[in-house]
């Protein structure tokens, strides 16, 4: 059977800090519909699938051509509803998880974590970090840190500092992005696995998948891309775009 690559994208209506976000429009175009031409443009991933659990979305993304599928609406995260996705699609082996929100993504960033999953038979899922040069970022909670070992598989993740300074100078610290890449089998595998301790303290799913002795694969990036949580995000998106 084929093993195909997918950029499956979860897009939801209902987000609590800014309602209809993936519809929202800069420049002529949907949020949705930015994220879904930066996927386009990876030429090593086979197909491009939108999953949202709303049909305002759905004939959205139909009407800019977009291959778009209905999900469940009580997916408790964007990893439940792509599981979903891909539980239909036997032929997709390899999926990359980009979120809806990052209408900026490079699409080369996309490539990497491809290239994590797919090449290297070691690891379940694979994801991106950046070095953090901020004091402020360091410490904001709201950035999540990953510490990786010297074959540049993820050890932990967390929302404090990590790790500890006892000798000032001595580390780098490196900021998670959200993207993720999986082997099919792994994606299902953490999705059908029970909360653990570490995922409930920090609410992050991804020590979930440490926790049960999954490898997570990491790549470092230099860039960051612009994340819209806000209708304060939005309108810089909006006169960058529109600039």
């Amino acid at each position: 059977m084929e093993k195909q690559t997918a950029v499956i994208i979860p897009a939801r209506y209902g987000s609590s800090r800014l309602e209809g976000k993936p519809l929202l429009k800069a420049g002529g175009k949907y949020i949705i519909e930015w994220v879904w031409e930066k996927a386009s443009k990876c030429k090593n991933i086979d197909r491009v699938i939108i999953a949202t659990d709303d049909e305002r979305i759905l004939n959205a993304c139909k009407s800019f051509g977009a291959e778009v599928e209905i999900t469940s609406a009580e997916h408790k995260s964007g990893s439940d509803r792509i599981a979903e996705v891909a539980k239909r699609h036997p032929e997709i082996s390899y999926i990359i998880n980009v979120q809806g929100d990052e209408p900026l993504i490079e699409p080369a960033n996309i490539e990497l974590v491809r290239k994590g999953v797919v090449e290297d038979s070691n690891a379940d899922i694979s994801t991106l970090v950046r070095e953090i040069t901020d004091k402020e970022e360091v410490n904001n909670p709201n950035l999540v840190k990953c510490i990786f070992d010297i074959n540049n598989y993820a050890m932990y993740f967390s929302r404090s500092k990590i790790p500890y300074e006892r000798n000032e100078g001595k580390s780098k610290f490196y900021g998670h992005l959200g993207i993720y890449g999986y082997k099919k089998e792994s994606l299902f595998k953490m999705t059908s696995l029970p909360q653990t301790s570490y995922e409930m303290s920090e609410s992050l799913e991804q020590l979930r998948a440490l926790q049960n002795g999954m490898k997570i694969k990491i790549a470092i990036v230099d860039n960051v891309p612009v994340g819209i949580d806000t209708i304060e995000d939005f309108n810089k998106f909006k006169s960058m775009i529109e600039a």
